[in-house]
């Protein structure tokens, strides 16, 4: 009796560990979750400027809630307006196009076209290489500051601020700024709006009735060092701005960057003047008497619209679309949890929430610093488009993942273009690329393919959030294209077994393409995405395909050796090098095998992999744990580990591997996590932002290459989901969490994992 009321209390996909008194079954209290996590700073982070932003754009402010004081933080952490749909260009007089950039490579004595250059020096001799690498590229849009002043008009510095304190309020989306300049409080107000590109922006001071607090708009360049800052101040004939219509509130400008154009309107909450700033720049003074002064900043593609919401209306857009945001979709709870690790936990995931809507929910799959700063020139990976946004389906968000997954739609004769210059059917996609789809040139890129089931995956994702004929018809093309190329991409052995490469470049990159065979996840996601190609024929009423299942019966097993996983087939003496003195947990040695992803995981984490030995797998997990030097991974790795371990039905591993102690598993206190490196390891960043710098306290003989990593944060949330929302086989509630009394996990709204 008492199970069935307890029942009838929680919601619908909720479920409870731990049951104790009836008041537990009670639904979350979402605003008392993610308020207690709100983001409080009372000095300078240098690492960490908080973000604010709609998915599209992202607006990185500084301590004064703006972007006032660039020169406070990290050369790493610039303070930038970045959009998903802002690109530029530089001009290219030798029109130089993919051809240009590709190397014929002898694939079974056909030579084929790769986007292979054989060193980053190689780009000195083709400059092809160097101009289809950095463009099409992401820049900033432009910088919204405070214009402070002293008395007699000099402007502020930032030593001058006293009594700084900021809130980011993530349940409205609003960050507070508050400080004293001058013996004058001055607070700011910063948000954006759900649906418009729009900064806005309201301040209060003494200070703006004394006409010494104003607002600034400047425009950038695009600067040739691309990474991990783009703007460019100091060539202002290279860009142009153009007014192209002033009101007494509104300022409107045309901005035009080579062929790159884009539209700006500035629009106050009351009768302001605008002065030029130099050519690319404005100061907003209001004319009348006033202690505040509301601002609003929109950029688009395209011409703005007439009429732009008021900052009032815009506030209470940017507050409703937030109170949505946490209200639906999935929530977990760890509340009453005696596992000291349990809050941080929670934090680490309302954070990682917040900042993946910010930064991976836009019209492109996003790059791996999203829109707070540049590497790898803005381009996104492919392959780590699932780490960033398969989470928000498993969270019951799918509209979050679905506003990128049409990228590939409309990309598909250009996959399909890509497979036959191959010799293949089918849609094969690239790794690293910008919104034109073209493959970018590098010693690696060309020849990764763990991404080419990922659009199986996510639409899979979405079926199951969405199981309608709606659904069906519009991924069933990619899905259908997508499974032709793994099809058609294996070839049969003299054993008469379909093989993967050579060339291939597994998910840990540190392989040679032109001798690898068989590495164990693409085997295993290969089979998966075919087997699940051919459920999405059966929903549509189609017949399985004979030559599909063909190739699912006969790819080869994963390679085993004395009792463990090997990475690859073509590496059956890889666990004797890893356990070798030159390649322990302590050595500095860049060439060692046991480096990078332990990627062999994922093929009894990410998915079940057909075939797949739980008991192999957990020996080789074992072996990851005791050999592997842990210190060069990734900031994914960890929870990829812990997927493993929650499949396998070691919840307390889980838990560890969530928490696994390494310089790039660091939530700092916006929920970011940095990209850290071993100095040894100078190829590992060479063509990231920030390569031989040193930045924060990550301690001797580390180099920090980037000040956030966002695939961290959507590995995590969506290890966390299958940990409390379950597998495919899974049995109870929460099932990858400890059972030992210590865990208090009331989980709402997930969506097992496949």
């Amino acid at each position: 009796m008492r199970r069935a009321l307890l029942a009838s209390l929680i919601p619908f996909g909720a479920v409870l560990v731990n049951l104790g008194a009836l008041a537990q079954a009670q639904p979350i209290d979402r605003h008392a979750l993610v308020s207690r996590h709100d983001v409080r700073l009372t000095k300078v982070d240098p690492s960490a400027p908080l973000m604010v932003g709609n998915g599209q754009i992202g607006f990185t402010a500084d301590i004064t809630g703006l972007q006032t004081f660039p020169e406070a933080y990290s050369k790493l952490a610039p303070l930038l307006t970045e959009a998903q749909w802002a690109w530029h260009a530089f001009p290219n007089p030798n029109n130089y196009t993919y051809a240009d950039g590709t190397t014929p490579i002898d694939v079974r004595g056909t030579k084929q076209p790769y986007a292979y250059m054989k060193d980053w020096n190689e780009a000195q001799t083709r400059p092809a290489l160097a101009y289809l690498r950095e463009n099409p590229h992401r820049f900033s849009l432009g910088r919204v500051a405070l214009d402070l002043r002293d008395k007699t008009g000099k402007p502020a510095r930032f030593e001058d601020l006293t009594g700084t304190e900021q809130t980011l309020d993530l349940w409205s989306g609003v960050l507070t700024s508050r400080f004293t300049y001058d013996g004058e409080a001055v607070t700011v107000r910063t948000r954006v709006h759900p649906t418009l590109d729009m900064i806005v922006v309201d301040v209060e001071s003494s200070l703006v009735e004394q006409g010494r607090l104003k607002l600034s708009v400047k425009f950038p360049g695009v600067s040739r060092n691309l990474n991990p800052d783009p703007s460019d101040w100091t060539h202002p004939e290279l860009h142009k701005t153009k007014v192209t219509g002033e009101g007494a509130s509104r300022l409107d400008v045309t901005r035009q960057l080579d062929a790159t154009r884009y539209f700006a309107a500035l629009q106050a909450d009351r009768g302001v003047d605008f002065t030029a700033a130099g050519p690319h720049g404005y100061i907003i003074a209001p004319r009348a008497k006033g202690r505040t002064l509301g601002l609003e900043v929109a950029f688009s593609r395209t011409a703005l619209p007439r009429a732009l919401p008021s900052v009032t209306v815009a506030d209470q857009a940017a507050r409703a679309h937030w109170k949505s945001y946490w209200t639906q979709g999935a929530a977990v709870d760890f509340a009453g949890s005696t596992d000291p690790r349990a809050a941080e936990l929670e934090r680490r995931v309302v954070l990682s929430q917040y900042l993946m809507s910010l930064n991976g929910a836009g019209e492109v799959p996003p790059q791996e610093e999203g829109l707070f700063s540049n590497s790898w020139n803005g381009k996104f990976h492919l392959e780590m488009h699932a780490w960033h946004a398969g989470q928000f389906a498993l969270w019951n968000r799918p509209e979050q993942l679905e506003r990128s997954l049409p990228w590939y739609v409309g990309h598909l004769k250009d996959a399909q273009a890509r497979a036959a210059s191959h010799g293949l059917k089918g849609a094969w996609w690239p790794k690293m690329v910008g919104p034109d789809g073209v493959d970018s040139p590098s010693k690696v890129s060309p020849f990764i393919m763990w991404q080419q089931p990922h659009p199986i995956w996510m639409s899979e994702l979405v079926w199951r959030d969405r199981p309608t004929k709606t659904t069906l018809a519009k991924y069933g093309p990619l899905v259908s294209e997508t499974a032709e190329l793994l099809a058609s991409f294996p070839h049969k052995d003299d054993k008469g077994r379909f093989v993967l490469g050579p060339p291939i470049i597994p998910v840990q990159e540190n392989y040679d393409p032109l001798t690898t065979v068989n590495p164990a996840f693409e085997l295993a996601y290969y089979r998966w995405g075919l087997e699940t190609a051919q459920q999405w024929r059966v929903r549509t009423g189609l017949a399985r395909k004979p030559e599909w299942d063909a190739v699912i019966q006969g790819l080869a097993p994963l390679a085993i050796k004395d009792g463990l996983y090997l990475p690859a087939e073509s590496a059956p003496d890889f666990w004797d090098a890893a356990r070798s003195p030159a390649c322990s947990k302590h050595a500095v040695e860049p060439q060692c095998v046991n480096r990078d992803h332990p990627s062999f995981l994922m093929a009894y984490g990410l998915i079940a992999g057909k075939g797949v030995d739980p008991e192999t797998m957990r020996r080789t997990l074992r072996a990851v744990e005791n050999d592997w030097d842990l210190r060069q991974t990734w900031g994914w790795d960890y929870p990829m580990a812990a997927m493993t371990a929650a499949r396998l039905g070691e919840p307390d591993k889980a838990i560890d591997w969530l928490f696994y102690d390494a310089k790039n598993n660091k939530f700092g206190v916006s929920g970011m996590t940095p990209r850290v490196h071993l100095d040894a390891h100078a190829e590992a960043f060479v063509p990231t932002a920030g390569a031989g710098q040193t930045v924060g306290p990550d301690g001797p003989g580390y180099t920090r290459a980037a000040e956030t990593y966002f695939p961290s944060n959507g590995s995590l949330l969506a290890a966390v989901a299958m940990m409390a929302g379950g597998w495919d086989g899974s049995i109870g509630p929460a099932p990858g969490f400890p059972k030992d009394g210590k865990w208090v996990v009331k989980a709402e709204g997930f969506k097992p994992l496949p």
